[in-house]
C-alpha cells in the first residue's frame, strides 16, 4: 500500500487546484457559484465541464482528505477481496476492493467521502474499510478486467444434477435441458464475459474430455473456460433456442441470431453451428451496437495515404474497394467512408449482411435469402432507387462484380469490400470474377488494402531490446536496425499480453493512367506493384513499420499480420 500523501486537513479542494495551477481564482469561484446553484458537488461539476483532467481531481482530491492515490494499472486486485463485495455494487458505486490488511478492506474509490457507501460496505464484508482514491476510468476498467464469472460458472455447473446415463443423439438436445437456470445462467455469464473483455468472437468447441470456450480478443483466441462435456449439448442447445435455430438438427450447418442488453449495451450475436468429430462447434460472432463509428481519420491511416483516399471518395462516379481477410476491419473502414459523405445533399442505399451501424440519412438494406435478397439482387434494386452512392457489403461472386461494375460506370460512387491480399491483388481478383480488364480499368477509381494490428498497451509501454528478427525485417523496410524499441511489458490493464486494442495497416492505391494502361497491356502483379510504389503508394509493410517507428505496435505484430503478403 502507498503512504498517505500528507496535506493540512483544513486545506480545501479549491484551494489544492488553485495552488496547483489548475484553476485560477476566478474560475473557482465561478465554478462553485455554479456548482452550488445546479446542487451539484464542486469536483463533480469541475470534472462534467472538463476544466480539470480526472488524474489532477484525484490527486486534489487525496490531499483534500489525506488518503492515497492507489494506481490500478500496476496493483494486483487480490481474489479474496474481490469476493468480499458483488460486482454490481462495485459497478454501481464506482469502487473496487483490491487487497486484505490485517483485518481491514482496502476499497479504491471514486467517492472516498460517502460516508453511506464506507458504512455499507463494512456491513456488508464485515471488516474495517480502508478506503483510497482512484482515478474513475481506472476503476471501471478495473472492474471490467477483475470480475471474472468463472467462478460463479463453475457454481452453475455444480448445480446440474448428473445423468444417470450420458444422453445419446437428439435426447442430449432438449427444450426441457436447455431451460434449466443453470445452463440459463452460464449461457448469461459465458456472453457477458466476452463482451466486457471486448471479444469479437466465442469459440465452443467440444474436445473428447471437455467443452473448451475460447474468445477471440484484437484477434488472439484466449481460453476463457473450461467446462463438463456433459454441459455442451444443453449450452448449444440454450443458444440455438434464443438464435431461432432447429435444436433438433444437429448434423447440418445452421445460422442464426439475437441480441441481448448487456450492462446497458444493446449486443447483436451471430450464430453459427457446424458438425465436428467431438459433436457441434459453435461460434457466436459479437457485435456490440453500443461502440461508436470510428471517424476516417481515427482508422490509423498514413496522412499521405488518407489523402489518397479522401481524395478517391470525392470522385463523383467509380468504383472504391477495400481489401483484405475476414477480419481485416474492412466494414469498419466502409462505414467510416459513408460517413465522410455527405449525407443531406447525396441519396447513400446500402445493402449489407449484417447491417453493423445504423446511419439516420442513409437507406439500409439487409439480405435476406429466403426473401431472394443478396448482394447481386440487392444491388440490382437498388439502381431503380436513384442512389448517388451504393454501398455493397462484399463482392463475393460474378453477378454482384459485375452489376457493381455496372453501376460505377453508369455514374454512381459504389463502395464495397472484397478478399484480396493487397491492393494490387484487388484488381486482378475482379478479372477472376469475370470482369473483363477494359472495364475494371474504366470503373475503379481505386482500392485500399488493410490489415489490423495489435497496439502496445500505453500503460506498460517500456523501451526494450529487439530481437534479431525483428530488427531485419524493420531494416528491410526502414533501412536501419534499431537496438531498441517499444514493447509492452504487462500489466494489469492489458491483462499481461502488452497490447490493448488494434489500429490499421493500409495500402492505398489510385489509379493512374499509366497503372490503367498497364492493366489493359496484361502486365503483371510484380509490374503493377512497382510501378504504383513508384507513384508513392506505401506498402503495408512499409506502413506497419512506421507505425513501430512511432511506438504504436511492434514488429512481431507486423511479421505475424502483414509480411505473408509478398
Amino acid at each position: 500500500m502507498p503512504e498517505p500523501t500528507s496535506a493540512p486537513p483544513e486545506k480545501k479542494l479549491g484551494e489544492i487546484l488553485v495552488d496547483a495551477d489548475l484553476l485560477t481564482v476566478e474560475q473557482l469561484e465561478q465554478a462553485a457559484e455554479e456548482a452550488g446553484r445546479l446542487q451539484i458537488g464542486l469536483l463533480a461539476y469541475l470534472l462534467d465541464e472538463g476544466m480539470v483532467s480526472p488524474e489532477d481531481a484525484a490527486m486534489a482530491l487525496s490531499l483534500e482528505i489525506n488518503l492515497p492515490i492507489i494506481d490500478l494499472k500496476r496493483h494486483a486486485v487480490q481474489p479474496e477481496a474481490l469476493s468480499l463485495v458483488p460486482d454490481e455494487y462495485a459497478r454501481q458505486h464506482e469502487l473496487i476492493p483490491i487487497d486484505i490488511v490485517g483485518d481491514a478492506l482496502v476499497v479504491v474509490m471514486a467517492d472516498p467521502t460517502n460516508i453511506d457507501v464506507l458504512e455499507d460496505l463494512r456491513a456488508r464484508a464485515k471488516k474495517v474499510i480502508q478506503p483510497a482514491v482512484g482515478i474513475p476510468a481506472d476503476i471501471r476498467e478495473a472492474i471490467e478486467r477483475s470480475y471474472r464469472t468463472s467462478d460463479e460458472i463453475d457454481e452453475q455447473v455444480g448445480r446440474v444434477p448428473p445423468p444417470a446415463a450420458e444422453p445419446q443423439g437428439e435426447e442430449a438436445l432438449t427444450p426441457a435441458l436447455a431451460s434449466q437456470a443453470p445452463i440459463v445462467r452460464t449461457v448469461e455469464l459465458l456472453l457477458a464475459q466476452a463482451v466486457r473483455d471486448r471479444a469479437s468472437d466465442i469459440h465452443l468447441e467440444p474436445k473428447h474430455d471437455c467443452l473448451r470456450v475460447r474468445y477471440r480478443i484484437d484477434g488472439v483466441l484466449h481460453e476463457a473456460q473450461t467446462l463438463p462435456l456433459s454441459f455442451h449439448p444443453p449450452l448449444v442447445s440454450r443458444l440455438k433456442v434464443i438464435a431461432g435455430m432447429n435444436i433438433a438438427e444437429r448434423r447440418r450447418p445452421q445460422d442464426g441470431q439475437f441480441y441481448l442488453q448487456i450492462d446497458g449495451k444493446e449486443v447483436d450475436f451471430r450464430v453459427a453451428s457446424c458438425d465436428s468429430a467431438h459433436g457441434e462447434v459453435m461460434v457466436l460472432r459479437v457485435l456490440d451496437k453500443s461502440l461508436s463509428l470510428i471517424a476516417l481519420e481515427d482508422l490509423g491511416c498514413l496522412p499521405e495515404s488518407l489523402g489518397r483516399y479522401s481524395q478517391m471518395l470525392r470522385t463523383p462516379f467509380g468504383m472504391v474497394l477495400v481489401g483484405g481477410p475476414s477480419g481485416a476491419g474492412k466494414t469498419t473502414t466502409l462505414y467510416a467512408s459513408v460517413n465522410e459523405l455527405d449525407q443531406k445533399e447525396l441519396n447513400t442505399v446500402t445493402v449489407e449482411d449484417p447491417i453493423e451501424y445504423h446511419f439516420d440519412d442513409v437507406t439500409q438494406i439487409q439480405v435476406n435469402p429466403r426473401a431472394d435478397i443478396t448482394f447481386g439482387s440487392g444491388l440490382r434494386s437498388i439502381m431503380r432507387l436513384d442512389p448517388d452512392v451504393i454501398l455493397v457489403g462484399e463482392v463475393r461472386d460474378s453477378e454482384t462484380a459485375g452489376l457493381a461494375t455496372q453501376a460505377a460506370l453508369t455514374g454512381h460512387l459504389v463502395l464495397s469490400s472484397i478478399h484480396a491480399n493487397d491492393a494490387v491483388g484487388i484488381l486482378f481478383r475482379l478479372i477472376d470474377l469475370g470482369v473483363e480488364p477494359f472495364l475494371v480499368s474504366s470503373a475503379l477509381v481505386g482500392v485500399i488494402s488493410q490489415r489490423l494490428v495489435r497496439r502496445v498497451c500505453s500503460h506498460c509501454r517500456t523501451p526494450s531490446d529487439v530481437p534479431p528478427e525483428e530488427q531485419a525485417a524493420y531494416a528491410e523496410e526502414l533501412g536501419e536496425r534499431p537496438d531498441q524499441l517499444y514493447y509492452g511489458a504487462g500489466c494489469n490493464f492489458c491483462a499481461n499480453t502488452g497490447y490493448v486494442g488494434r489500429t490499421g495497416v493500409f495500402e492505398v492505391l489510385m489509379l493512374s493512367e499509366k497503372l490503367r494502361g498497364m492493366l489493359l497491356k496484361g502486365a503483371s502483379s510484380q509490374e503493377m506493384k512497382a510501378r504504383a510504389i513508384s507513384e508513392g503508394m506505401i506498402t503495408m509493410r512499409r506502413a506497419g513499420m512506421l507505425k513501430v517507428q512511432e511506438g504504436i505496435t511492434t514488429p512481431h505484430e507486423v511479421i505475424r499480420n502483414v509480411f505473408s503478403i509478398a
